[in-house]
């Protein structure tokens, strides 16, 4: 079946950004990337320099985890699955007035916990429980069309799963918001990381690299069995289950298979041809930082084992979710605003800029985890984010707002 997008009035309010899901939520990611990463920076430059800022709702290392998973990735994460969902599963799109509830779910949730952390604390649970709220509409929407499907793609059974564990995530911060124990919070930004946006990265990686690759090199061998992908999903969620339980000290023992895997995986993709078009190319460069991350965290890990102690901080963390999340977001979501606006499939100068820069703001924060004075780095790399993604955000913001180049719906 083919779906189409119906073309909105020109008079109708928001016609525009409401004319396919991805204009909506990319808005909402493109504006939470600057605002979460500006509140972290000031929280950063005020810590580092004994300034006084205002009543936080949680704790700011809490805060910016929420912040930079359920504010900012996640609507990129939603926006995206919104519109190829139903296509994957060859069903009909979803309809406007859902993902604009969606929209305004997530938006104002985030607008109102960034306010929470600035000041305004008694916003906290309004924002959360609106994010969730936003988040179960678009568990709905997929979720009967994932049943009229009958549950025969792997790939977005797996997507929808991850889904779930975000909305369960959402559900313990929700909880915490409104008094209950502590632990909830941390639990939940780690159900951000394991439960939600690694299953997520990973499973639209391997439906889409290897398509892609194949569509734009001569004699590319697609390499994508069903059991590598079942495996790597497997190993988050253990992963997931040893921080939940307390058992750091033997999450080696998932970590390393994990980064072995996923070591396997990159090579089997043949990164080698993937050189050119530059927008295939920065997908195997993000690519690199996952083997490189959880051999990090495996490092990491058995540190522990042997010694009790480790030196590694969040360099680690920092590896996967700069280095990959970042790094990934911007050449998928480049790639889908291109093809979605009838622009040429090409890396241009601004996310070009927004790539490089993410590559160094992703060295400087995990090699400040090994300096004896980090505060200078931690600070470098949050103004070299802000600074990578300024002009690609607004760039993206600037396109989402306006009508497709070649004239098409949506």
């Amino acid at each position: 079946m083919a779906v189409t997008t119906a073309s909105p009035s020109p008079s109708a309010p928001f016609a525009i950004l409401l004319a396919a899901p991805h204009r909506a939520m990319f808005l909402i990611g493109a504006l939470a990337l600057l605002g979460s990463m500006g509140w972290w920076t000031w929280v950063l430059v005020a810590a580092w320099q004994g300034l006084p800022f205002p009543r936080q709702a949680m704790p700011v290392a809490w805060a910016h985890g929420f912040l930079m998973q359920y504010a900012t990735l996640a609507p990129f994460v939603l926006g995206f699955l919104l519109t190829v969902f139903p296509r994957w599963l060859n069903l009909a799109g979803i309809r406007r007035p859902l993902y604009a509830s969606v929209f305004a779910g997530m938006s104002g949730g985030a607008a109102l916990v960034l306010a929470a952390q600035s000041g305004v604390p008694a916003c906290l649970p309004v924002g959360v429980a609106a994010m969730l709220l936003g988040w179960l509409w678009a568990l709905g929407a997929l979720g009967i069309r994932l049943r009229q499907s009958r549950y025969r793609d792997l790939w977005a059974n797996a997507a929808y799963a991850a889904l779930v564990l975000g909305a369960l995530g959402l559900t313990l911060a929700l909880a915490y918001a409104c008094g209950a124990p502590a632990w909830l919070m941390p639990a939940a930004n780690t159900i951000g990381t394991y439960g939600l946006l690694a299953p997520v990265y990973l499973t639209v990686a391997h439906r889409m690299v290897p398509f892609f690759s194949n569509n734009a090199v001569p004699g590319y061998r697609v390499v994508r069995p069903a059991w590598s992908l079942l495996v790597t999903l497997a190993l988050s969620l253990a992963h997931l289950a040893c921080d939940l339980a307390g058992l750091e000290r033997w999450r080696w023992t998932v970590d390393l298979p994990m980064a072995v895997l996923l070591g396997w995986q990159w090579l089997a993709w043949q990164p080698w041809k993937a050189r050119r078009p530059g927008l295939l190319a920065v997908l195997y460069i993000a690519l690199a930082w996952l083997p490189l991350s959880f051999a990090m965290l495996a490092a990491d890990s058995l540190a522990l084992f042997r010694t009790g102690g480790s030196g590694w901080g969040r360099a680690p963390l920092h590896a996967l979710t700069i280095g990959f999340f970042a790094s990934m977001l911007v050449a998928m979501v480049t790639r889908v605003t291109h093809g979605h606006s009838g622009r040429p499939l090409v890396m241009g100068p601004v996310p070009w800029f927004a790539f490089a820069g993410i590559q160094l703001a992703a060295v400087v924060r995990v090699l400040a985890n090994a300096s004896a004075r980090p505060w200078p780095l931690y600070v470098a790399a949050a103004g070299l984010w802000l600074l990578a993604l300024a002009p690609w955000a607004a760039r993206s913001a600037w396109i989402y707002l306006t009508p497709r180049r070649d004239g098409k719906p949506g």
